[in-house]
């Protein structure tokens, strides 16, 4: 059986998952390590049994209470991500105070993303983005892309031009995601991905530097050998100019 990137990090959780809960059975505190697989596999299980976003995250919280973790842990682990497959597709979960259940504190400073389901126009008002395409989602589900998903590797049943996606994110604020209904499309705007651009994980396209010697091509060889939509020849065209221009050119 070959696993892609995503499959072997699930799997890594769910056997650290097992480690700590055969631990706790036998009454041993757990560490860091096993409190962060717990409540992740939690999570990417309530997922997996159809549960909504928030109920997920609230099945993780409930998880551990601070009798169940070693002295120390539950002021180390104040927010656990993971991504977790929901019905509409992936979505990044994240678990704020895990240990001990939710608050409605909130730390002076706290940045609160907005949440996935805020999926509106002004979110790409963020920033101005550089490529804008029109996405068509051909499965029978709604899918959903969370702002930091290299957008190439995006669901192979959503038909756009993945080579102008290739090294691209969506143009929305981060912790956020954007809903292509089953059978409909929409325009997205996209940035280039920043930081040291490498692309390790995601759906296995790429799993290295974004702007290494042959990597776009590559990718899009794999891409098309697993039957991705629109890394094929001939997809549509990308309108690629600023974004000041195309609202001159609207007007």
């Amino acid at each position: 059986m070959r696993l892609g990137p995503t499959e072997r990090d699930r799997l890594l959780i769910f056997g650290t998952a097992e480690l700590a809960r055969a631990r706790r059975a036998r009454g041993l505190r757990l560490n860091v390590p096993e409190a962060t697989a717990l409540i992740a596999d939690t999570v990417c299980e309530a997922a997996r049994d159809g549960l909504r976003l928030a109920d997920a995250i609230a099945a993780g919280q409930a998880v551990l209470g601070p009798d169940d973790v070693l002295p120390g842990v539950a002021e180390v682990l104040t927010e656990i991500q993971v991504e977790a497959v929901f019905d509409d597709g992936s979505r990044l979960a994240v678990v704020p105070s895990p240990i001990g259940g939710p608050t409605t504190a909130e730390a002076p400073g706290q940045v609160l993303p907005a949440g996935p389901e805020e999926d509106t126009d002004a979110a790409y008002a963020a920033a101005p983005p550089v490529v804008t395409l029109t996405v068509r989602n051909t499965a029978d589900v709604p899918v959903s892309v969370t702002s930091h998903f290299h957008f190439f590797e995006a669901n192979p049943r959503l038909h756009f031009d993945r080579a102008a996606a290739f090294g691209m994110r969506l143009a929305v604020p981060a912790g956020s995601s954007v809903r292509f209904d089953a059978g409909g499309s929409r325009e997205v705007g996209l940035l280039p991905l920043g930081g040291d651009r490498l692309a390790i994980g995601f759906a296995g396209l790429v799993d290295g530097p974004l702007d290494a010697p042959g990597a776009r091509e590559e990718a899009l060889r794999r891409a098309a050998a697993c039957g991705y939509l629109g890394a094929g020849p001939g997809p549509a065209k990308a309108h690629t100019e600023p974004a000041d221009e195309r609202r001159e050119d609207e007007e």
